[in-house]
């Protein structure tokens, strides 16, 4: 056997090479992104640890209260109590908490063990609202927030939320929680002026967030003065920023907390007791039509009115009634889905508030614009006689060498009224002498007031433009002109369309809250106030931040507002409304509630006119989407609202009522009424406060 020379195994120096320049490059690509993490990009790293252990707490502030003029209360807070659970403070022992679960379960309705955690029910959990049991939704909320509490049910009655409070020290994790909850005393009463509040809406989210709301928690203002006063009444949420651990417990406060505001309470104009009286009247006042109208032609005449009422001296609103309208209180704690869609398909539209936003055909009560027109441009004089008869045809034409056709326009009394002066033309609200006085009518008034002297007249009044007034959705109605049919109907301007808006029929719009304004400004000297339902607002010290003051928005017997016309040409000469053509006015709105006038039954034959009212009646006739489902618009025997603005005393005019009636067919006798029981109400209420040295309805 051959001895052979045994070497030992080598490794090829070169391989190493390689091997060294894999860990000098593995060393460099950590060294690289250690530098990256610790240098370049340290300071993000910094703020991210520092945003994991501190959380920024939102501190709910109180909303502030709503009262009337007099101190009562319109809105408020309550507390609401909720039973709570936070995971991570639950015992150790599965037996203890499902002796602590069993124990809850039958104080507060909700099962121990319903339904299955899943993707789609943990998508869909809503604290207070799920048909989860409490097992489910403390498994949902120990894996997403451990350390915070979650509600097991909301708006526990104060017993049951004591005796769980009393449990604390044997239910650890159990909690109840104290909410402020939003309260409206006088509920549908008021609702159409207080409105109600609702979660932050998603298009206003970014808004809201920025001024340090949290969705999900706060609530804002949808209607009403809660929507419109969301500024004032909302305060700012406090805030605490602290220290926490991974799991989200609170260790420290890290700054210095800063408390919450509380909101600013809103004092308004409005009359409670007021309020209360015209809304009572006008429902009984449809109840009795109604049951009328059944017993006679088998059919309701109208669920749907409206009554405003103001101070004409100051331009403080006393009242605000708009029915049908809804129960506030259902959406304290959450809008419920049925009953806003039930109220959202209601014909009769109970969320809309149809004393600012029901643009409406005035009809009659239009006339007093006329009435100032043709006076003060000299259009006819005061003691003028223009022949009343039951009908007039007219050549209704588009431009002055058109053809055109013959138009027959009818008085509301078909017997006519004869021969009639200005202040009869008021008080007959006699048609025909309107038609003739606003278009003219050959052989008696050579040249009318015309369509824009009409428009000029109307918006001295106030007539298609807002009033102001501190709530949303406010309409403008429609003051039309040639201008306005050429952009909007594509057509020329007909002399038609001037006789039938010189009696607040054809385009004509205005809601009542417009109309009532425009007779203040005429009771009232002149002077178009500007109408305001916000009395003060205070902070909760008490201390006054804003006290309403009366504010002259122009006076037509002062400021030169109305401009002149040559045909259809505007002048640069402007004039104002002599005062003697408004005192001749208020005399003709004396008549119609004389024994010749147009609500003579209603004021004089039925009860003594003692509180010595004044006003117009209005049958406005209309054809509208309803109207036309049910068949009503017949040509020649169109349906009618009914109007009517009255004020008192007439001899000093303090109050401006207005009340509208949808269908209400004729002014006089469904709306009068309302008007003189209400202003008998104020009268009434202004006597018994003064004999107790009280309150005072509207001064």
């Amino acid at each position: 056997m051959n001895a052979k020379e045994y070497k030992k195994p080598t490794i090829n120096l070169s391989r190493f090479r390689w091997v060294y320049l894999i860990i000098a490059l593995v060393f460099l690509y950590y060294s690289a992104q250690l530098f990256k993490y610790q240098i370049i990009d340290g300071d993000i790293y910094v703020a991210r640890a520092e945003d994991n252990r501190t959380n920024v707490i939102s501190i709910p502030t109180q909303r502030g209260m709503i009262f009337d003029r007099n101190g009562i209360v319109l809105a408020r807070n309550i507390a609401q109590y909720n039973v709570t659970v936070t995971p991570a403070e639950l015992p150790d022992s599965q037996g203890e908490v499902r002796k602590i679960f069993d124990q809850l379960s039958a104080l507060i309705g909700i099962p121990v063990n319903q339904g299955e955690v899943n993707d789609q029910t943990a998508g869909a959990f809503t604290p207070c609202y799920t048909n989860l049991g409490i097992f489910q939704i403390v498994e949902i909320a120990e894996s997403l927030w451990p350390f915070q509490p979650t509600r097991l049910k909301c708006n526990l009655d104060k017993e049951t939320a004591m005796i769980i409070e009393e449990k604390a020290m044997d239910w650890p994790g159990i909690r109840i929680e104290t909410e402020s909850v939003r309260e409206y005393p006088t509920g549908d009463q008021t609702a159409e002026i207080i409105g109600f509040l609702g979660p932050i809406p998603e298009i206003l989210l970014d808004y809201y967030t920025e001024k340090g709301f949290v969705s999900g928690r706060d609530k804002v203002g949808y209607m009403g003065i809660e929507n419109s006063m969301q500024d004032v009444l909302s305060g700012t949420n406090g805030v605490r920023v602290v220290e926490v651990t991974v799991g989200g417990e609170v260790v420290r406060d890290i700054e210095e907390p800063i408390e919450p505001v509380i909101g600013n309470n809103v004092y308004l104009t409005i009359d409670y007791r007021m309020q209360v009286a015209a809304r009572a009247i006008l429902i009984e006042q449809l109840r009795y039509w109604n049951e009328f109208y059944m017993r006679e032609r088998n059919k309701i005449l109208s669920t749907t009115g409206v009554v405003v009422g103001m101070n004409a001296k100051t331009g403080e609103l006393l009242f605000m009634v708009s029915y049908p309208s809804y129960e506030n209180n259902r959406m304290s704690q959450y809008i419920p889905g049925d009953y806003y869609e039930q109220l959202s398909i209601d014909e009769a539209k109970p969320l809309v508030n149809k004393a600012i936003t029901s643009e409406l055909p005035p009809g009659s009560v239009f006339k007093l614009v006329t009435a100032l027109g043709v006076l003060n441009e000299d259009i006819v004089t005061p003691e003028q006689q223009i022949g009343c008869t039951p009908t007039i045809t007219l050549r209704n034409q588009f431009y002055e060498t058109d053809i055109g056709y013959s138009q027959t326009y009818f008085c509301h009394d078909k017997q006519g009224h004869g021969p009639v002066d200005f202040i009869h033309g008021i008080g007959y609200s006699c048609n025909v002498y309107w038609y003739k006085t606003a278009g003219g009518y050959p052989g008696e008034v050579e040249e009318g007031l015309g369509i824009w002297n009409l428009y000029e007249y109307g918006a001295a009044l106030g007539y298609g433009q807002e009033t102001g007034i501190e709530l949303p959705g406010e309409a403008d109605g429609l003051l039309p002109n040639p201008t306005w049919k050429r952009l909007n109907q594509g057509e020329n301007w007909a002399t038609g369309d001037t006789y039938l808006a010189g009696v607040g029929q054809g385009y004509v719009l205005a809601t009542p809250v417009q109309v009532m304004n425009a007779f203040s400004t005429i009771v009232n000297g002149g002077q178009h106030m500007q109408l305001s339902m916000i009395s003060k607002t205070e902070n909760s010290e008490g201390e006054i931040i804003q006290q309403f003051e009366p504010k002259v928005l122009w006076d037509i017997t002062k400021d030169p507002l109305i401009h002149t016309y040559q045909g259809n040409n505007q002048t640069n000469e402007v004039k104002v409304i002599e005062p003697w053509v408004l005192d001749l006015s208020m005399r003709g709105m004396e008549v119609v509630t004389g024994p010749e006038g147009t609500a003579r039954r209603e004021f004089v034959e039925l009860s003594e006119n003692i509180n010595r009212i004044a006003g117009k009646t209005g049958t406005a006739e209309y054809c509208d989407d309803w109207a036309n489902s049910q068949g009503l618009c017949v040509p020649g025997a169109w349906p009618s609202h009914a109007w009517f603005a009255g004020y008192a005393p007439a001899e000093d005019p303090e109050i401006v009522v207005v009340a509208f009636v949808y269908n209400g067919n004729e002014g006089s006798t469904v709306s009068g009424p309302i008007v003189k029981k209400v202003i008998d109400a104020y009268f009434e209420l202004k006597q018994i406060d003064a004999a107790l040295g009280g309150l005072q309805p509207g001064n």
